[in-house]
């Protein structure tokens, strides 16, 4: 048990005097990802990541630092970031934003679920049970768009409730539930059609993107302006490149058209006409000059709106944004129905921390107290707190060691097992003190005794938890798994430990 606590202690790697602010993901061409910073992996074990440590010589201690400091920066300058791992020099695109999202540095190698670092849990149900393989493409293909779109710390995992139905859990810390929903929720089936014929779709037909300022962004010819209403609109554009078949079954449509002229320069008698999830996105005029050409070089705008220009200009680069990823990774392989969403901010994440740890201290403190009043033994209820303190210690490790989330439902899973733990060794107690006055009974008789009790109230547990994995899509996993592996330990290792604290001190 000693052994365990201290390797318990290392992979958890506690550091409370950290300061700074971790890097969580780095938007695709802002200045940060062009000064040479990247998003960090899903994978990478808390205290590892990349943590910001001053910003111009101005000391980062935290998330709401760095956010501050950031705001106040001008466009078109250079800025220092110095980080644990190196310094960049990024020149600013525009003022007060650097293109990164960022966290309170983590001082622990424990990685929190959403309940208590904040952000957007989305439960999908396929229009249909899809098959092993296909299930892993379309989990694949989800991973792949949400990547692209420049979220980096995401959890994606099938789930099946008691009656089989399948579903898709997808967990994004410090992201947008708009966000989130529009990407996924959508199929994303992306068409672009002359007349009724479909000449090519996002996906396979299509080999490159451009997401560089110099082929995309606002269009320089659209640009913003206000509409009816008074709020305002803006167009955006960019470059793909499309495949040799694409590109010729564009040729053979465009080639039974007629050249039409109203004044301006002459185009086809039929526009090209963009369809995202069988919607209108846009639609575009052919110039006369593309006519039976087998162009691979196309030029994709639509436009997004706000009531100021600034929240336009937001609007329409996140819906660029969307369509290029579509674009990229292809349509999803069924549609997805949105289930549940749930978006949690990170202040109330730090709030249930701050609750689940007071609950967790002021538990020990009321069995603690119990113990003494029946046992009025203080020595016999020592040992039953160190060793729940080593359940805890022990069964954090577990959960730094395999990149497991703790949210509030594996908080709860802990506190169940650490209450069995107690419940376990109020029965080896008890066995031992009743068995002081039968001196015919060994010692090994007593803890057999104490331990049938115990086993088969384990292998209970275990059986009652087992259909929680499934129950609610998943969603309540961690709560069976943590009270599974926390009562296996305790039935293992602490356990049997207590059983020895109790022999050397009733001999005593």
């Amino acid at each position: 048990m000693l052994a365990l606590i201290l390797f318990s202690i290392i992979l958890i790697s506690p550091a409370p005097w950290i300061d700074g602010a971790a890097v969580r993901t780095v938007e695709k061409n802002s200045s940060a990802e062009l000064g040479g910073m990247i998003s960090a992996s899903p994978n990478t074990p808390p205290r590892q990541r990349e943590i910001i440590t001053a910003i111009n010589g101005n000391a980062v201690d935290n998330a709401a630092t760095y956010y501050a400091l950031e705001k106040d920066i001008p466009a078109n300058i250079s800025v220092q970031i110095r980080t644990n791992k190196k310094t960049y020099r990024l020149i600013t695109k525009k003022s007060g934003d650097l293109g990164l999202d960022v966290y309170d540095a983590p001082t622990t190698n424990l990685r929190k679920g959403l309940d208590l670092q904040g952000g957007t849990r989305v439960l999908l149900k396929p229009e249909k049970n899809l098959a092993p393989a296909d299930l892993e493409i379309l989990i694949a293909n989800m991973m792949q768009r949400l990547n692209v779109f420049g979220l980096t710390d995401v959890v994606i995992r099938a789930a099946t409730d008691l009656s089989g139905n399948q579903y898709i859990l997808v967990e994004v810390a410090g992201s947008n539930s708009e966000e989130v929903k529009e990407l996924l929720a959508k199929q994303g089936k992306f068409e672009a059609k002359i007349g009724n014929e479909t000449v090519f779709i996002g996906g396979r037909d299509i080999t490159y993107v451009c997401r560089e300022a110099q082929c995309s962004g606002i269009d320089p010819q659209r640009g913003c302006g206000t509409i009816s209403d008074g709020s305002y609109a803006c167009g955006f554009f960019f470059t793909i490149t499309l495949s040799e078949e694409a590109a010729k079954r564009q040729a053979a449509a465009t080639s039974k058209l007629e050249v039409v002229s109203t004044g301006g320069d002459p185009y086809l008698s039929k526009p090209l006409t963009l369809y995202l999830d069988d919607s209108l996105v846009d639609t575009l005029n052919i110039a006369a000059s593309l006519k039976g050409q087998a162009a691979t070089q196309i030029s994709i705008s639509g436009s997004g709106q706000g009531v100021s220009q600034d929240t336009a200009v937001d609007d329409t680069l996140s819906n660029m944004k969307k369509l290029q990823t579509v674009l990229i990774t292809g349509s999803l392989p069924v549609k997805m129905e949105i289930v549940k969403t749930d978006n949690i901010s990170p202040v109330l994440g730090k709030e249930f921390v701050s609750n689940a740890i007071w609950m967790t201290l002021l538990a020990i403190l009321a069995v603690a107290i119990v113990l003494v009043l029946i046992y009025r033994r203080l020595v016999l209820a020592i040992p039953i707190l160190i060793t729940m303190l080593a359940e805890v210690i022990i069964l954090l490790g577990f959960a730094a060691f395999v990149g497991w989330n703790i949210d509030l439902a594996a908080i709860a899973g802990i506190l169940v097992a650490v209450g069995t733990g107690v419940d376990d060794q109020v029965v080896i107690t008890d066995e031992t003190i009743s068995g002081e006055s039968r001196r015919t009974v060994g010692w090994k008789q007593k803890m057999q005794n104490a331990f049938f009790i115990i086993l088969v109230a384990y292998l209970c547990l275990v059986v009652a938890m087992i259909p929680l994995f499934y129950a609610g899509a998943g969603m309540i996993k961690g709560f069976a798994l943590t009270t599974i592996v926390g009562v296996t330990i305790g039935v293992l290792i602490t356990r049997p430990a207590f059983a020895k604290f109790i022999e050397v001190l009733v001999n005593e």
